[in-house]
């Protein structure tokens, strides 16, 4: 029998099929409403800034723009 932990609880969730559970990860769809609000109070963010996008060297840039002259 498959076994997770609900990542707003750490309760244990034990189901006879992962796909028995509609709210999983989480073990019920209060716990997963409760992560939702979270995600859009802004709760969670990202730790670590993220890399530059910029253009690869080998490839053109979309700008169209000369700027040699």
């Amino acid at each position: 029998m498959p076994t997770y932990t609900c990542p707003t609880c750490h309760k244990d969730v034990h189901v006879a099929k992962p796909d028995q559970l509609a709210s999983r990860p989480f073990c019920t769809t209060r716990c997963r409403l409760i992560d939702l609000g979270k995600w859009l109070n802004e709760e969670y963010r990202i730790s670590e800034p993220l890399e530059s996008t910029s253009t690869p060297p080998d490839e053109p840039s979309d700008s169209g723009a000369d700027l040699s002259s």
